[in-house]
């Protein structure tokens, strides 16, 4: 399909649903159809669009002519979605993480290993001026061996409204670290390099969701009667890769410290300092032209197109029209990510350190 707009059909409706819709259309595609189980949304869906709307996502794979799925409901309904659009041939964005467990994303991965289509995932932070910046310096040899970095992703309040799918395990899979943690593993992954992950040593808390003097000055926080949190608002962990190269995360909905996206970077040959999603690159390194002395540097003025979601979006669409399965935000690295969290889980539970990859 060479030049033709792309096609797209949308499951779930929601908010990053009509993201993507909108991206789409902005971009030149022709959003045909969307899914929801909820009456009111596929009806605000079609006047927004004008695209036709399903009950059932498997009635509009049947019904529509479709080129493209973007996939954006709640994660414990991703691995249906996503392996009845391969199985059909479709290429499908899906959103992060991958799946609500990681047998269901090894099942989605295996799926997509056998698929005439491709699956990408949603792993928006990467499409940033920085991160652009960063990988530009480091392909060309500037930080060297990159042994460390440490990750944050911390809120001083921000749990999503609770009451909604965010804070309920059956339906999203876990808390901070299957919401926000997942951006902050993938993006040091990508960092990196994607280097195999060994062991991982976790502890996750629930020190906020369920407070009644709870506070929270921006509503992001709705509690009612009815409302479940049975989640972890903090998580902090240690992720050993191949050849001893570590990670060290930290990641909060809600916490008394200052909130933060920056990654620290520490390579033989210089470090960098970056936020997610972020546009400057700070670098840091040690200089003997003179006396021995510390260079820290900060590239700006700097900027790309279409950054975050719709950078995103556009390298599925793009995709999606060459045909060929892209090498960036890949099924198998979103795996991988899976891996680590589940990692995570299974080693505040246990108190142990865990190998990556081991069933629970």
């Amino acid at each position: 399909m060479q030049g033709e707009p792309v096609r797209l059909g949308v499951v779930g409706l929601g908010f990053m649903g009509q993201t993507h819709a909108t991206n789409a259309s902005e971009l030149g595609h022709e959003v045909v159809a969307g899914a929801d189980t909820v009456p009111d949304i596929r009806e605000n869906f079609e006047t927004k669009f004008g695209a036709r709307t399903y009950e059932e996502f498997e009635t509009m794979y049947e019904n529509e002519d479709l080129d493209a799925v973007a996939v954006s409901t709640p994660n414990a309904f991703h691995e249906d979605a996503v392996v009845a659009a391969l199985g059909r041939g479709y290429d499908v964005l899906c959103e992060k993480p991958l799946a609500d467990s990681l047998e269901a994303a090894e099942r989605m991965a295996e799926t997509a290993r056998e698929a005439d289509g491709f699956c990408m995932v949603n792993f928006h932070n990467r499409v940033s001026t920085a991160a652009e910046l960063f990988k530009g310096y480091q392909d060309a040899g500037h930080f060297g061996d990159v042994r460390h970095i440490r990750a944050n992703y911390i809120r001083s309040r921000g749990i999503p409204g609770v009451g909604s799918w965010f804070t309920n395990e059956e339906l999203s899979g876990g808390g901070v670290v299957v919401d926000i943690g997942v951006h902050a593993i993938d993006f040091a992954l990508y960092l990196m390099d994607f280097p195999p992950v060994e062991t991982v040593f976790g502890v996750t808390r629930n020190q906020f969701g369920n407070r009644d003097d709870y506070v929270d000055p921006d509503d992001w926080y709705d509690a009612t009667e009815e409302a479940v949190f049975d989640v972890e608002d903090s998580a902090t962990a240690l992720i050993r890769c191949a050849d001893g190269r570590t990670i060290s995360l930290e990641v909060a909905w809600a916490t008394n410290e200052a909130e933060s996206q920056e990654f620290v970077v520490r390579g033989s040959e210089a470090g960098a300092r970056l936020d997610l999603g972020g546009d400057d690159l700070t670098m840091l390194e040690a200089r003997s032209n003179g006396p021995d002395h510390l260079v820290e540097s900060t590239v700006s003025d700097a900027s790309i197109d279409h950054v975050g979601w719709k950078g995103s979006d556009k390298r599925f669409l793009d995709a999606v029209v060459a045909g060929q399965a892209p090498e960036f935000n890949t099924i198998e690295q979103a795996l991988t990510t899976q891996r680590v969290m589940d990692a995570i889980y299974r080693s505040s539970e246990t108190g142990d350190c865990v190998s990556v990859g081991e069933k629970r």
